[in-house]
């Protein structure tokens, strides 16, 4: 016998309506979109074109190094993806279970007064307790929030990475380039030591004294070079390129000291650290979760619909003969196994408090660190205004002394070399804190997750305006 028009409207009606009712709904973080907008980074998609990724040239600045590495590094896109991920946990929680179909067919008609009843066709739907869903929905939300911290802590380390390669290499072609004009130098004053020696006004020591000393800083130029090919690789492998991959020596630095106080930065580490927040947003998932065990107490709801197929009754004129019965039912589970449930609840409270012993113990951890990091910074702003200001000028001014002494006779050759070596030192001495201090400053933004130098834009350039080369 087919089913009646009617009953088959109804239950397609309410099978309509449970399936809208179990339908997901964003909770106030809104959808995936608006997180997108709150990211600094563009993350491009799959297989996209290589001509997205600007051109690194001599041209190039620190601000298109991290631009490269930003679209271009797998890591950072795998951080992304994982965002990603958790935020569509949220529909997948909040939604209700889904709707149950069922049927049965009776193998032996039961007889009654209206008719046997052949077979029977249900449908039904549970329902958590009250304000589960939305426990649940918040409980992923914040996960979802804590990995959002995860990338942006994936990015910043990212960066930091390329800027500390890309301060290497930078101090390194300085270093290359001040020890070229030193040999230059050296080469002058072998000429003069040997033409003194001609002339009988020097020791025959003053010429092989500076053939050493050349042949010293040879093999300190030849280690350098030898330097850029592994730095270039390090390079390379942050922005997921191959690791022979050529690239030039950089043209400038980030020059400008930003204006900040200790007290400040700590301020904005509390604030802004990403490895904090998350930890934060772990605290308020754990809360939710404690929330949630609490729900276990109570039982989930079932309503249904059944309606059974009735054929024609046996006795002709019988009221009602074959008239299909309707049955609403609801049913609900029992709750009694409270010590599972109870250990439920003590298993979130004992994972609230881990996590916020771990923020503790973290945020002890970057505070330390945040106070070395501002000692070497200080430490090489100070060395930066003693060598520019100071030592380098003085150790100059003793070279062009030394040089008109030796030519005259008042001081030997070694005394002139060891001028030259002194002035040397100071020169590398000076990049090299030039590159310690834009290192330093790159590691408290990461701590503090906070641009204090213009994301790399502009720079110094070299005093000598070369690369390096």
């Amino acid at each position: 016998m087919k089913l009646s028009k009617t009953v088959i409207t109804v239950l397609t009606l309410i099978s309509f309506v449970l399936t809208c009712w179990a339908t997901p709904r964003r909770t106030g973080a809104g959808p995936p979109e608006d997180h997108l907008a709150v990211s600094e980074i563009p993350i491009p998609s799959e297989n996209a074109p290589a001509q997205n990724l600007p051109n690194l040239d001599h041209t190039s600045t620190l601000a298109d190094y991290l631009k490269y590495a930003a679209l271009n590094n797998p890591g950072l896109e795998a951080a992304f993806n994982q965002w990603k991920a958790a935020l569509e946990m949220v529909p997948q929680v909040t939604s209700l279970p889904d709707p149950r179909f069922n049927y049965a067919y009776y193998i032996e008609e039961v007889e009654t007064r209206v008719g046997p009843q052949r077979q029977m066709f249900g449908i039904s739907q549970t329902f958590p307790w009250f304000g589960t869903l939305k426990l649940k929905g918040d409980a992923a939300l914040e996960a979802a929030n804590a990995e959002k911290e995860k990338y942006e802590k994936t990015k910043l380390d990212l960066f930091h990475r390329v800027k500390s390669v890309y301060f290497e290499y930078y101090y390194l072609g300085r270093a290359v380039a001040i020890t070229k004009e030193h040999i230059n130098l050296l080469v002058n004053l072998e000429s003069v030591a040997r033409t003194r020696f001609k002339t009988g006004y020097a020791a025959h020591t003053a010429v092989i004294q500076a053939q050493v000393e050349f042949g010293k800083l040879d093999d300190r130029l030849q280690t350098q070079e030898l330097l850029q090919e592994p730095i270039v690789a390090k390079l390379n492998a942050a922005l997921n390129r191959p690791s022979d991959a050529s690239l030039p020596w950089p043209q400038t630095i980030p020059h400008d000291s930003p204006a900040f106080t200790d007290k400040e930065a700590f301020t904005w580490l509390a604030e802004r650290n990403p490895d904090l927040n998350r930890l934060d947003f772990l605290a308020e998932k754990e809360q939710f979760v404690i929330k949630l065990a609490g729900k276990n107490f109570y039982p989930d709801i079932t309503i249904g619909l059944d309606y059974v197929d009735t054929d024609e009754a046996l006795m002709p004129g019988t009221p009602d003969s074959g008239k299909d019965p309707m049955i609403a039912k609801a049913s609900i589970n029992l709750p009694i196994w409270h010590g599972k449930y109870r250990a439920a609840e003590r298993e979130a409270r004992l994972r609230h408090k881990a996590v916020q012993e771990e923020r503790v113990n973290a945020e002890n951890q970057l505070e330390a660190d945040l106070k070395l990091a501002l000692y070497h910074f200080r430490d090489a702003e100070r060395k930066i205004d003693l060598y520019r200001d100071t030592l380098i000028p003085k150790a100059d001014e003793s070279l062009q002394v030394a040089q008109l002494s030796f030519q005259t006779g008042n001081v030997s050759f070694i005394s002139l070399i060891d001028a030259e070596r002194l002035l040397l030192e100071f020169h590398l001495s000076y990049e090299r804190a030039l590159a310690d201090r834009a290192e330093r400053l790159s590691e408290i933004e990461t701590l503090v997750n906070k641009d204090l130098s213009g994301n790399g834009h502009g720079g110094r350039t070299n005093e000598s305006g070369d690369s390096g080369n």
